[in-house]
């Protein structure tokens, strides 16, 4: 039942964000090419059928290809096949490329970003909520915490119970310095059933792997034992790919138990949340930021209204 109020949510997201990116004029690398899921066998092939029509009640259609339809879709992969499913409507792009030009544009708009900044404590008082830094502490109209894996604790402190867990991912970033691994390396966003593996195209340089979901805890740590295989996948199936150089990363994915984010409003006056994507973070982003920021304008607007009344009882009482 999930996968269609998330498919319905990823569509919208995906609009969003191509707007604001054209709006605000944002280059992230951008590749609209679609992704194909790659199945090595008949079992796996036969449940993303059944996925694929949870999908497209949500929204969200996807075809079946044959193993020489996937090698037209992506002439650079290699290996055996059962079959797969290719969603052409899909798109790719840097993360980083895209919310740093979406923070400049914030900017522009009269946003001031503050960096490098550590919340030593946070909470609600009868004004509104507080934040608390070294350099002082500050009162605010409203706050949304968008905090990752760290939400569940500021959650806490504004007096309301968020069950975010860290799911610890990996991921690699091949650096493609030659030209035959420019050319041997994909264009189109590939998801590999088996592996549980997804790539991705970061311009002409780079190709990125991650994959993998771990039960740790808070811990960043790289394990070698976790990066090789991601390794090996790009090796297997892109061998003219040299990952001579590829740069290892980790991270804790914020999931909720249901996989859905939270988005809304909190127990305090004031207090908003929107986090707990999981490893959807920028696929609903675009989405969820409209969603918060229509919460937060009707309840300024209520509040608004009924402040006017109370003012206005008391002028004429």
């Amino acid at each position: 039942m999930r996968g269609r109020p998330r498919a319905r949510l990823a569509i919208a997201a995906r609009d969003h964000l191509y707007a604001w990116a054209a709006e605000e004029g944002i280059d992230f690398n951008l590749e609209r090419r679609g992704i194909l899921h790659v199945y090595r066998d008949k079992k796996g092939f036969d449940h993303a059928a059944a996925v694929t029509q949870l999908l497209a009640e949500g929204g969200l259609e996807r075809q079946p290809v044959t193993p020489s339809e996937m090698r037209d879709i992506e002439p650079t992969l290699a290996g055996d096949f059962y079959g797969g499913f290719y969603t052409e409507t899909d798109a790719t792009g840097d993360i980083h490329e895209f919310t740093v030009g979406l923070a400049a544009a914030a900017e522009r708009r009269g946003a001031r970003m503050r960096y490098n900044t550590e919340i030593v404590d946070v909470g609600v008082s009868a004004s509104g909520p507080w934040i608390k830094t070294k350099d002082g502490q500050e009162s605010f109209d409203g706050v949304v915490v968008s905090a990752g894996v760290g939400s569940r604790a500021i959650a806490a402190k504004l007096g309301d119970r968020l069950n975010v867990y860290p799911v610890k991912g990996y991921s690699i970033t091949v650096e493609l310095e030659d030209e035959a691994s420019k050319a041997g390396a994909p264009w189109m966003s590939l998801l590999d059933d088996e592996t549980k593996l997804v790539s991705s195209r970061l311009g002409p340089n780079r190709l990125r792997v991650a994959g993998t979901a771990e039960f740790n805890g808070y811990n960043q740590d790289i394990r070698a034992d976790r990066i090789r295989p991601l390794l090996d996948w790009v090796e297997q199936c892109f061998p003219s790919v040299s990952t001579r150089r590829a740069v290892p990363w980790a991270g804790l994915r914020p999931m909720m138990p249901d996989m859905m984010p939270r988005v809304g409003s909190g127990r305090r006056q004031g207090v908003f949340y929107n986090t707990g994507h999981g490893h959807l973070g920028w696929t609903l982003s675009a989405v969820t930021a409209e969603q918060i920021a229509d919460t937060i304008s009707q309840q300024t607007e209520a509040s608004s209204s009924t402040l006017a009344q109370s003012n206005w009882n008391r002028a004429h009482g």
